[in-house]
């Protein structure tokens, strides 16, 4: 019988989009970090460098042991356990009749899910008492997105988290903050995408600083890439 493995996998995009990069930790039965590894993704999305972790961490784990997967992105996790099924029945269609955004590495990600036992767990990010190994893995992916190298090692040489106080998490938005610099675009509509009057968190648990783009994503706002994802 094979060990339970626990991993953990992050993706970082400055600027979103913008250089881009991914990493993953992974950990014995107890939690403890074994080995990690990051990648360079260019310019991209943070969906893209979320999706690129967790296609990576799959390919380097071992499929016949049970898996749980730490991860801070909704949108990754809802994805590969709630949309998939839907999508794929749909051919690979939204509910909307659009084309699901970031195709070919969800279908990848589906075959390497195949036949596995692998668990999902949301972590949220930047917490002061948050998961290790999604503290580890964030730093990991935002160090390749900043440089543009890839990085690998083991538990002697794990990326250093950045401290995080409970003043420097990122703020929420509230849609009565957003709300009232929606801009006008035709006759035909409203169009829901501004430039954030304040920054905030989108339901892909990215941050979005004051003056980016955004959209509503579901009952919130967020990042306009995060939107197909939801229609």
């Amino acid at each position: 019988m094979h060990e339970r493995v626990i991993a953990a996998c992050d993706g970082a995009a400055k600027g979103n989009p913008g250089p881009a990069g991914w990493a993953y930790v992974v950990a014995d039965a107890a939690g403890a970090p074994q080995r990690w590894r990051s990648g360079a993704l260019g310019h991209s999305t943070n969906n893209i460098g979320e999706l690129t972790a967790l296609r990576e961490l799959l390919s380097s784990t071992d499929a016949a042991a049970p898996l749980e997967v730490r991860l801070d992105s909704t949108y990754t996790r809802d994805a590969v356990t709630k949309w998939l099924v839907g999508w794929k029945r749909n051919g690979w269609k939204t509910a909307a009749g659009k084309p699901v955004a970031n195709r070919e590495l969800i279908q990848e990600i589906d075959a390497l899910l195949a036949g596995r036992d692998v668990a999902f767990v949301y972590v949220p990010a930047h917490q002061v008492d948050g998961d290790p190994l999604n503290a580890i893995a964030d730093k990991a992916a935002s160090d390749a997105a900043r440089t543009q190298q890839g990085a690998d090692g083991t538990a002697a040489d794990l990326p250093v988290p950045d401290p995080v106080t409970a003043s420097s998490r990122p703020a929420k938005s509230t849609v009565k903050a957003t709300k009232s610099v929606v801009k006008k675009t035709s006759s035909s509509g409203t169009s829901r995408t501004l430039a954030a009057r304040y920054p905030g968190t989108c339901p892909c648990t990215r941050p979005y600083a004051k003056g980016d783009t955004i959209t509503k994503v579901g009952s919130s706002w967020g990042h306009p890439e995060c939107a197909a994802a939801h229609a």
